[in-house]
């Protein structure tokens, strides 16, 4: 009898113990479940990133190798997560669209939050604040000091096809002609060529160009046209990546790395070595 007492006691002391443990699990199983994106990408075990060159965001070293400040932090989300990385060069204009067709997981490539894109794709929250600054031509804007001067029916503009920078541009000199190029060098090129006013691009672009080309270019405005909010874009309904993605960021941020990247590639030109 006492034999038979121990043995039903141990077998509640079993069910006990299933239920406990089905408690703890079950919720990280749905927890795991639900996320099918990341586990895809687990599974493959490469991050595709989408991204376009433009300096120093992204761009090739003399080797051809890229770097820049959106190659810094994609490397260092993917070894964070135990991912290997692999870059996906790809027009500015067509990025979106190249997202949706899944030919990559993520855009990693200095894109500002609009609320035009969020109809497309989901970000994350923001992971650097760039902003937005005007470099001219020092023969055809001399004098120029006011944003008033710009908005003119005779002043061009250049600026990046499908880049933010045009939909400022438009808000604030919305008189002027925006000439759009496929490449932000063009761009630039344009007015040191002498065919546009200005080229309205994201700092520190600007400001590098007119160091470099101080006999031809100069900033106009003391104050930056607008502050952006740059993250990483997802695919709609992909809540999962986003929240991994946000929780990596927000790491990132209170450790400082980020901040430190973002100084050394856009406060210094180290890099240029």
């Amino acid at each position: 009898m006492n034999i038979f007492r121990y043995q039903k006691l141990s077998v509640h002391k079993i069910w006990a113990s299933l239920i406990t443990i089905i408690s703890i699990v079950t919720p990280m199983y749905a927890q795991a479940s639900n996320t099918p994106n990341l586990d895809e990408i687990n599974q493959r075990g490469t991050l595709r990133v989408g991204m376009s060159t433009f300096v120093p965001w992204a761009m090739r070293d003399k080797q051809g190798e890229l770097i820049g400040f959106e190659i810094d932090v994609a490397k260092r989300l993917a070894a964070d997560s135990g991912w290997k990385i692999k870059f996906v060069p790809t027009a500015w204009d067509g990025i979106i669209p190249a997202l949706l067709a899944k030919k990559f997981d993520v855009i990693i490539g200095g894109m500002s939050i609009t609320d035009e894109r969020s109809k497309s794709v989901l970000f994350t929250q923001p992971y650097s604040h760039s902003g937005v600054q005007v470099a001219a031509n020092k023969q055809l804007a001399e004098g120029f000091s006011k944003i008033s001067d710009f908005n003119s029916r005779r002043i061009k503009i250049a600026a990046r096809r499908g880049a933010f920078t045009v939909q400022v541009a438009r808000e604030a000199f919305p008189k002027a002609k925006i000439l759009q190029f496929d490449d932000e060098a063009q761009a630039f090129q344009e007015v040191l060529n002498g065919n546009a006013h200005a080229v309205i691009a994201s700092s520190p672009k600007p400001e590098h160009e007119a160091v470099k080309h101080a006999n031809s270019l100069f900033i106009p405005f003391n104050q930056r046209l607008s502050k952006g909010n740059e993250a990483f874009a997802v695919r709609l309904g992909e809540t999962d990546k986003q929240a991994f993605f946000d929780h990596w960021i927000n790491d990132r941020i209170e450790d400082g790395w980020l901040e430190q990247r973002y100084e050394y590639w856009f406060s210094t030109l180290d890099w240029q070595k």
